[in-house]
């Protein structure tokens, strides 16, 4: 009964582990862009960065989420006190999605210059060779990553998530020792290999719970046998929702690349700051509640009580803090960003980026619960139709926007004023600027009302 029980204490705790990693994250980030500011290496650095995500995205977490049910319903059957019996889809599972991510990381890697293209057109125009260095080295840890991700879903289905709460806090110590004290001598490959370094802690700390408690770990491959079977089923459509949302952030960072530097940034840091919140109330919530739904799965009734406290918890702690960002977004950004080589325009450039995406934090985090449920029972078809539905409206937004704000008659030049990379996060509502508003009217769009700073500022 380990997955249903105490699903609110464990929330708690979740949340207040969660909290400790994720003030050591802003503290990262504060770090990075302080010592790197707003510019195309932080550029290069996170364009590298989502190419991994996006790989762990589509292989990794897709393999995850089908597992987890199936662990928690093989752990509520052993008992309190009885010994771990195995989990043979996990195994299979650990083995195919490892040796995958694997095999697709030394391809992407193989391939890193014209990949650098796809991902970023207008950093690869100028790149020196960077971009492409940093690609191959983050590429490195996606096996690390998955194979942790994976250790953190048998101890969710065992009902044990202090440690995968904590994970991220050996991982933020080696990125910010990797950016401040490597940083200024080694540029941006610093941060890469603190990536690896970070990795590499975050598994050793997900290894521990299973050595201590004696869980039956085994690199068995069964593609026959019925536990595998059953993830298998689940795993195409879970890609496929996987790649679709995906391909939001490939697309956002593209087509932030071509208007100017610094501005993959400021969404970058943006979307941070918005996901801050559904990092810390969301998804410390949806640790323990996963696998209960999952163990749940049999029962509607008890599922349905599950799914309305969570939809419940997240907008009620959600609502109030989307008001008081939208109220002052640059103090917040500022707050957080605002030292060393992360200047006052790039400030600007973030809350602008800020403001726009803060609609998608409530409905994120209605969809990641909602989702949960389906996916708990098996349900893909749903999930799947919300992905792709978000993945068109970002798409046709980042392509159509810019060319609607542009000059009449005219085309969207590159690194143009009256140029801005929408985005948008779970199809919820387009982002428009990144970019720096024009800073006359005679650079301005003639017969164009112009009013992308946030409430409070005024144009310089």
């Amino acid at each position: 009964m380990a997955a249903r029980s105490g699903v609110g204490r464990a929330a708690l705790l979740v949340s207040a582990l969660t909290a400790l990693s994720t003030v050591l994250g802003l503290v990262r980030d504060a770090v990075i862009a302080a010592v790197y500011g707003a510019g195309a290496q932080l550029d290069a650095w996170f364009v590298a960065l989502g190419l991994s995500s996006i790989l762990l995205g589509v292989l990794g977490t897709s393999l995850n989420r089908a597992v987890t049910p199936q662990v928690a319903r093989e752990a509520d059957g052993e008992g309190p006190g009885m010994p771990c019996a195995g989990h043979p889809g996990w195994w299979t599972a650990s083995v195919v999605g490892t040796v995958s991510i694997g095999v697709v990381g030394v391809l992407l890697g193989l391939a890193a210059g014209p990949v650098s293209v796809v991902l970023a057109p207008g950093l690869a125009a100028s790149d020196d060779g960077t971009l492409v260095l940093l690609v191959r080295v983050v590429l490195l840890a996606t096996v690390l990553i998955a194979a942790t991700d994976l250790l953190a879903g048998l101890a969710h289905g065992h009902g044990i998530f202090r440690w995968a709460a904590l994970q991220g806090v050996p991982f933020n110590v080696a990125m910010i020792s990797a950016a401040g004290l490597l940083g200024p001598r080694l540029g941006i490959v610093a941060l890469a290999w603190g990536f690896v370094v970070g990795s590499l802690l975050r598994l050793a700390l997900q290894l521990w719970p299973a050595v201590r408690l004696r869980w039956r770990l085994a690199a068995r491959l069964d593609l026959r046998g019925p536990a595998w079977r059953e993830i298998s089923a689940m795993v195409p459509a879970l890609m496929v929702g996987q790649a679709v949302v995906n391909v939001n952030t490939l697309v956002d960072r593209a087509v932030a690349s071509t208007v100017e530097e610094g501005a993959v940034t400021a969404i970058f840091l943006g979307w941070r700051l918005v996901n801050l919140p559904q990092v810390l109330v969301v998804a410390a919530l949806m640790a323990p509640l996963y696998p209960a739904m999952g163990a749940a799965s049999g029962d509607p009734r008890a599922l349905r009580r599950l799914v309305h406290r969570g939809t419940a918890v997240t907008l009620t702690v959600l609502t109030p803090v989307v008001v008081v960002l939208a109220v002052v977004p640059e103090r917040v950004v500022s707050l957080a960003f605002g030292r060393g080589g992360f200047d006052d325009a790039a400030v600007a450039a973030t809350a602008t980026a800020l403001v726009w995406l803060l609609p998608a934090l409530l409905a994120v985090g209605w969809r990641q619960v909602v989702v949960s449920a389906s996916y708990a029972v098996g349900d893909t078809r749903g999930p799947v139709a919300i992905s792709i539905l978000a993945m068109v409206v970002n798409v046709v937004g980042d392509l159509r926007w810019p060319p609607c704000w542009a000059c009449p008659g005219s085309s969207c030049p590159r690194r143009s004023p009256c140029c801005s990379p929408p985005s948008s996060r779970a199809g919820c509502w387009p982002v428009a600027t990144a970019c720096s508003p024009p800073r006359s009217r005679a650079d301005s769009c003639p017969g164009r009302r112009w009013e992308p700073w946030p409430r409070g500022r005024s144009a310089p």
